[in-house]
């Protein structure tokens, strides 16, 4: 189960579950941002990218969107996201569920600055109806990921 590769992850890394088993849906940053009472820009979504011959993934702030030409200038194509049906085969994760940890297979992770100016950020854990609550600098130092700019304004 996708939820228990997220957990599996943080305790093999020493540190303590921090799923959150939420009451309602998470499935859309709005869901999530009103199943926690938080403003949407405190999720942290995690979208699936093809990237020539690779799969990447990129955390970027609840309400921000991708920014065609600074995705283009960074990556060099054309953003293209993965289909649906492919998300879960790749990530280990639902769409709706999909988070850099407990990945089924390893992928690079890229964090969008506009998560940096927050103290924590909430992404999904793996599941519509699960998150966890996480300082953005802590999810770089536990994914590698590297910062990138690639959303509007």
């Amino acid at each position: 189960m996708s939820v228990e590769a997220v957990k599996r992850f943080f305790v093999e890394k020493g540190l303590e579950d921090p799923v959150i088993e939420l009451p309602g849906s998470g499935a859309t940053v709005d869901e999530a941002a009103e199943t926690l009472g938080v403003d949407p820009a405190l999720i942290a979504k995690t979208l699936a990218f093809r990237i020539k011959d690779r799969d990447v993934l990129i955390v970027m702030r609840g309400n921000a969107r991708i920014d065609n030409k600074k995705f283009k200038q960074f990556f060099t194509v054309k953003a293209k996201m993965l289909e649906q049906n492919e998300v879960e085969e790749i990530t280990g994760h639902p769409v709706g569920g999909v988070c850099p940890f407990g990945l089924k297979k390893d992928l690079e992770v890229y964090l969008d600055i506009t998560v940096k100016e927050y103290d924590y950020v909430y992404p999904a854990a793996g599941s519509r109806t699960s998150a966890l609550k996480i300082h953005p600098y802590k999810m770089q130092e536990l994914t590698g990921a590297a910062w990138i700019d690639v959303c509007q304004g």
